[in-house]
């Protein structure tokens, strides 16, 4: 799988507002009412991963999930990591945005 370029990285942002890219990879924080939300989600997140063979950094903190994703084996973003955050968006409730600050709630 290639790597895609800035310009491409760029336009599937265009596609995926609430995900950026961080250090390398392409990142988004959901937040949730609750914990159990929150460990729903990264249940369901784990099922598309092991559809795609394609698995996301995940880091729980109580009622926040950050998904990380960068393809490690081509050496930087490729179409296989935008795939799996689509997936990611798809299962987030509308009004789930995403957080890097802790106001919410």
């Amino acid at each position: 799988m290639a790597v895609l370029s800035q310009a491409e990285i760029a336009f599937h942002l265009s596609t995926r507002p609430d995900w950026s890219i961080e250090a390398g990879e392409l990142v988004r924080t959901f937040t949730f009412e609750t914990f159990p939300a929150a460990v729903a989600f990264v249940n369901k997140v784990a099922e598309i991963a092991e559809e795609a063979n394609h698995h996301p950094d995940i880091d729980i903190r109580y009622n926040r999930v950050r998904l990380a994703l960068v393809s490690h084996d081509a050496g930087g973003i490729t179409s296989k990591d935008f795939a799996v955050a689509a997936g990611a968006d798809r299962l987030a409730p509308e009004h789930h945005h995403a957080s890097s600050s802790g106001s919410s709630s």
